[in-house]
């Protein structure tokens, strides 16, 4: 893969508006992401064309998260990069308390907070959307993850036309979302609103992920009104509610496995994300033997890649 920047571009329309930062391969080996972003600037770039009356209102910013681990093609170096936004690591780091070497991680982290405050500062926007974008290494639905204890972000959620996943957050630490939804981070723009949520399109390789996210990115745009429903022309909520059709839409995560050092964790094969489950189900073995599902309900995220830390996670429709 050839070189890369952090910035895969920044387009700005002249009238104020929201600071989108839409984010790809925070997790390096999920490229749609960031084909999404490239593919979404161009259509922003060729819409005056198409259609004379178009006018965009705000910022948006498409960031390559973890750089390394995207150019090797691999979920992070030496930690992943969504699991290390612990307030007091990013502040060690911030205050050169952590001395170097620092992990590879680390240093990513340090370089995208400082462009993400870079264009905070510089466009001084009352509204900051954080977009993540993210896939999984099973087959299956898409979903959305908002910060659940904010309304302004569970709101963005539904309008991205995917099942919404609450309680998921409480289930992992430190990541970029944890950190942005703290008063005292170092994103926080006071007095004004941030929104965060996490988009997953589906399986890392898959065409139709790409096409899913960039769909997200525009359903984002409309949704804090960037641009109108009838620009970026690419029956984006179609294809969201097509997909999304047969899935529950509100759900709550009730388990998580997390996988503990040595574990030897192995998923069992053919679980796709929503697919029901039954208590007692065999659904993965390790070193102690069969790992059995807690309860009834419906498997996400299991985990088909040798890195990663949870091993899966149940929901239930609320």
């Amino acid at each position: 893969m050839g070189p890369e920047k952090r910035v895969i571009s920044v387009y700005e329309g002249w009238e104020k508006g929201p600071l989108v930062i839409a984010l790809g391969a925070v997790h390096g080996n999920e490229p749609a992401g960031v084909l999404a972003l490239r593919e979404v600037f161009e259509l922003l770039a060729n819409e005056p064309q198409i259609n004379p009356k178009f006018a965009f209102k705000g910022r948006l910013v498409g960031l390559i998260g973890n750089m390394r681990a995207y150019r090797e093609g691999q979920r992070f170096v030496d930690q992943d990069l969504n699991r290390i936004w612990d307030r007091n690591r990013v502040q060690a780091l911030l205050d050169g308390s952590i001395l170097p070497p620092l992990l590879q991680e680390e240093t990513e982290l340090l370089e995208l907070l400082q462009e993400i405050r870079h264009q905070i500062e510089d466009y001084q926007p009352d509204q900051l959307i954080l977009l993540d974008l993210h896939t999984t290494s099973a087959d299956g639905g898409i979903f959305s993850i908002p910060l659940e204890d904010d309304p302004a972000s569970v709101h963005l959620a539904t309008e991205l036309h995917a099942p919404v996943i609450l309680g998921l957050l409480q289930g992992l630490e430190g990541t970029l979302m944890h950190y942005a939804s703290l008063p005292d981070s170092a994103l926080n723009i006071p007095g004004r609103q941030i929104r965060c949520v996490a988009f997953e399109a589906g399986q890392h390789f898959e065409a139709h992920s790409v096409t899913r996210s960039i769909s997200a990115i525009v359903s984002t745009l409309r949704s804090v009104g960037c641009v109108e429903i009838q620009d970026v022309d690419y029956n984006h909520q179609d294809i969201l509610k097509r997909y999304s059709a047969n899935l529950p839409l509100l759900n709550r995560i009730i388990h998580v496995h997390h996988i503990a050092p040595d574990e030897h964790f192995i998923m069992r094969p053919g679980y796709i994300n929503f697919q029901e489950i039954h208590k007692g189900e065999h659904l993965a073995t390790n070193r102690s033997g069969p790992i059995l599902a807690p309860y009834d309900g419906r498997i996400l995220m299991p985990l088909y890649q040798s890195k990663g830390t949870d091993g899966f996670f149940i929901v239930k429709e609320e």
